[in-house]
């Protein structure tokens, strides 16, 4: 599928030192804030509270947030769920308090701000089951990168099975920098785009190595040196990875 063809190969390997240098710098900034700050981790690997509320009209999310906050905890998270009426609310462990003292608050402080709010649920994530869904959340990781490499050895070589992992886990380990670095809140929701990226990181290895192996092969290009081969590869695979991220992009901004 080609939205456009371009004729003439453009010169990416002529910038590949330059290239390389921003990716390595940016990925040891990402490495170095990993370790140094970590990840801001939600509830759902950490351990708190969930409240489930309802409202008669539309809920006012930021007066809501205020009223939590002022009731001691800061670190919360608002939102809608499902319809504009109800509201889910994540409040992280507090030590000396459990989930009914939590809830309890809670429930006190929004009803003196609206007194015909309902609370529909309460759910209390214990810190193992975090502990659990974390281990499972680096055991899939791992499981996906074991996956690629033997899938790439086989349809083409280890060598490229190798590369492919650099590749791929460079542009994780750099989303999960800026995690770090602006301390964004990392949830189930993240990791699974996290992983989403990760293959689509691994569709666009697989397209570009399946041209390189097919340019070595055609005679026509017989004349060209490695890097003219990589620069065709990815030339003229431009177009369909232009049309496969844009409705990508497209879906995710809708």
């Amino acid at each position: 599928m080609e939205l456009f063809r371009i004729k003439k190969d453009i010169p990416f390997m002529r910038h590949a030192l330059v290239f390389n240098v921003i990716s390595a710098l940016t990925f040891v900034a990402a490495v170095f804030f990993l370790f140094h700050k970590g990840l801001h981790l939600s509830i759902e690997f950490t351990g708190g509270t969930v409240m489930e509320v309802s409202y008669p009209k539309a809920a006012n999310l930021e007066a809501i947030r205020k009223t939590v906050e002022g009731l001691g905890y800061t670190d919360n998270q608002v939102a809608s769920f499902g319809t504009a009426q109800d509201v889910i609310i994540r409040l992280p462990a507090q030590k000396n308090l459990n989930s009914a003292e939590i809830s309890e608050k809670v429930k006190s402080g929004l009803l003196a701000q609206d007194p015909s709010v309902k609370v529909q649920r309460v759910e209390f994530v214990g810190p193992q089951v975090g502990e659990e869904l974390a281990r499972d959340g680096l055991s899939a990781l791992g499981m996906v990168v074991i996956g690629i490499m033997i899938y790439m050895a086989i349809r083409f070589e280890w060598k490229f099975a190798v590369s492919a992992i650099i590749a791929n886990l460079h542009d994780v380990v750099i989303i999960l920098g800026f995690f770090a670095f602006f301390q964004w809140e990392f949830s189930l929701t993240v990791l699974a785009a996290v992983l989403a990226v990760l293959g689509y990181s691994v569709n666009e290895s697989v397209v570009v190595f399946d041209r390189v192996r097919e340019t070595f092969r055609d005679r026509r290009y017989g004349k060209l040196a490695t890097p003219e081969v990589m620069n065709h590869a990815i030339t003229s695979t431009i177009s369909r990875t232009i049309i496969t991220h844009g409705s990508t992009q497209m879906m995710v901004l809708s």
